[in-house]
């Protein structure tokens, strides 16, 4: 297996992509709020790539079923029904939605990804369960970091880093080029508190200025859930088995 490390997506072509595996990093906010919304039984995340893509692609679904959900620079667009921030979707809201979500950073990666064979999205909350899944699958993969405005961003670096520590522990073996390289040294660097580390970042200094505190510590979380959203047909959801035991467990 090897490993290449995209610091930010923003010089590389959608077609880049096409048939490779792909995991996508958004630390602050987009990927832990992927993962709860899916994780407490929302039907689907449709991720778009501008809000006035968000607002065409609602206007043709079904009424209630159907929540807009993202931010622009940190803020709840004006209309939208939910922010940016994890906490917003509970299993009260989310349970059976379907929900169309954009965000400055995050979703407009996963939509430039969209070509990929295997689209991943991962956070320092499903470590674990991503990198085994990527030693099942035995396939040379890259990992796509969602930055901040089209620069680089150290949390999603870092949590880069964490996902490569994993994969060599659980494996042994993995070939790294030289942005995976980097990633695992700023890992070891910065990586010994990570919410420190988030706290530090130059987005997580603009989420505590606009009182996003708790969302910051919800993102710290490692390893708390054992699920991956996956991107297939356009729409992220949970992969089929663990669609099921989500099911079983809110019985």
């Amino acid at each position: 297996m090897k490993c290449n490390v995209i610091f930010c997506s923003a010089h590389i072509e959608e077609l880049y992509f096409t048939g490779k595996t792909i995991v996508v990093i958004d630390v602050l906010r987009a990927s832990n709020t992927i993962i709860t919304a899916l994780s407490n039984g929302a039907k689907e995340i449709v991720p778009v790539g501008s809000v006035e893509f968000a607002v065409k692609v609602s206007g043709g679904m079904f009424g209630g079923q159907t929540l807009i959900g993202g931010e622009r620079n940190t803020k709840k667009i004006d209309g939208f029904a939910l922010g940016n921030s994890p906490l917003e979707y509970t299993e009260e809201i989310v349970t059976g939605k379907s929900i169309i979500f954009y965000t400055t950073n995050g979703s407009k990666a996963i939509v430039k990804a969209k070509f990929a064979e295997d689209l991943l999205v991962c956070s320092f909350a499903n470590l674990t369960a991503v990198a085994k899944h990527l030693i099942k699958l035995d396939k040379d993969f890259e990992i796509l970091c969602a930055g901040k405005n089209n620069s680089f961003s150290l949390e999603d670096i870092v949590c880069a880093g964490a996902l490569i520590s994993k994969i060599k522990t659980l494996k042994g073996k993995l070939e790294l080029n030289d942005t995976a390289n980097a990633s695992v040294v700023l890992k070891k660097s910065f990586g010994k508190s990570t919410l420190t580390m988030l706290k530090s970042t130059e987005h997580g200094k603009v989420l505590l200025e606009n009182q996003f505190e708790e969302d910051i510590k919800h993102c710290s979380h490692i390893d708390n859930v054992n699920v991956i959203p996956f991107f297939s047909e356009n729409v992220l959801k949970l992969m089929p088995d663990q669609r099921s035991s989500s099911q079983q467990k809110k019985k």
